[in-house]
């Protein structure tokens, strides 16, 4: 249906669906809020510009950190103005899947949906990111055999075996993009003594990081602030650099799809050996990761097209598949929340 919503709600964007349009809306998980008047001031991008820049009773907070709803009240606020500004208060009540991480709480299961309900939705539908990035990356999950997916957002990673409609074996570790870019600037810190902002730290990871096979040969120059001197300095850093910056985290996402391998029952081990792993999300695109994962589990790994946008595509085809899916997908009851 034309006013069918379909939102992936992560940690640093949150992309919405609708209908046969597709993707929407793509903004940063951001809202600006009046103390004073007690009203939402601004959402997505134009909050995301005020970060930094507003008197003390305008508060501008991301209020989903580490794939967790970390304030309830701001989360169901902005979702709220999400689901008004892409539906233009049409008088069409809307069907809407939410798509969560995999271990969401039951408390943060009601924020989200409570938020849903008072934008006007008719129905609402959870569903778990694996489930939703594997049918954006166009996997068929229905039928009896394995496939593997790695979903590297900004706050979490999702790893999930999925056969049948149902996920098999999954595990969910708060190692992600912003965790990455966290580790980019502890790095720099403490072996420069040069302090460079999160927006430098993620153009460092974009241009110039190599986790499969550093040589030094790719370089970039970076401006931060020194610690000592407290006066504003260049650096130019390495693949080499990026390497021993990000080593720790990417292994404990190597691990992750490890410890799912080793759980996964053999029949489907051999078709994920023969299907591959899939990686989507954000974190997707750090080079040279899909051949460290490859090199370390011996399982063949492909980035899937467009990884950023396969969540919010998967959950905007879930609405064709509502009467068959298993594990992972829920049709929440009204009456539970209201």
């Amino acid at each position: 249906m034309a006013t069918d919503i379909g939102i992936d709600l992560g940690t640093a964007n949150i992309i919405i669906t609708m209908g046969g349009k597709g993707i929407v809306l793509n903004e940063p998980s951001v809202i600006s809020y009046n103390k004073k008047k007690d009203e939402v001031v601004a959402v997505g991008k134009d909050a995301y510009k005020m970060i930094g820049r507003t008197p003390d009773y305008i508060v501008t907070v991301r209020p989903l950190s580490e794939g967790v709803i970390s304030d309830h009240n701001m989360t169901q606020s902005m979702i709220k103005e999400f689901i008004l500004k892409v539906s233009k208060k049409n008088l069409v009540m809307p069907r809407i899947i939410l798509c969560v991480p995999s271990f969401i709480t039951d408390v943060e299961s009601r924020a989200v949906i409570e938020a849903a309900l008072s934008a006007g939705a008719r129905k609402v539908f959870l569903i778990d990111e694996p489930i939703a990035a594997m049918l954006g990356a166009g996997i068929d999950i229905s039928k009896p055999e394995g496939n593997m997916v790695v979903d590297i957002g900004g706050g979490t990673t999702d790893v999930a075996v999925v056969s049948l409609n149902g996920v098999v074996k999954s595990a969910s570790i708060k190692v992600a993009g912003n965790k990455l870019d966290a580790a980019i600037i502890k790095y720099i810190t403490n072996t420069y003594q040069i302090l460079i902002g999160e927006k430098t730290a993620e153009k460092a990871k974009i241009q110039v990081a190599d986790v499969f096979r550093p040589s030094g040969e790719r370089k970039l120059i970076i401006k931060g602030r020194h610690l000592i001197k407290g006066l504003p300095q260049e650096l130019e850093i390495s693949d080499l650099d990026m390497f021993a910056a990000l080593k720790e985290n990417v292994y404990s996402i190597i691990s992750a799809v490890k410890d799912v391998l080793e759980q996964t029952p053999p029949e489907l081990a051999g078709d994920i050996i023969r299907n591959g792993i899939t990686l989507t999300g954000g974190g997707a695109l750090l080079n040279g990761l899909d051949k460290l994962i490859s090199e370390e589990t011996g399982v063949p790994v492909k980035v899937a097209d467009d990884p950023l946008g396969c969540v919010a595509r998967g959950t905007g085809k879930a609405f064709d598949l509502i009467d068959v899916l298993r594990d992972g997908f829920e049709c929440v009851s009204m009456y539970k929340y209201r």
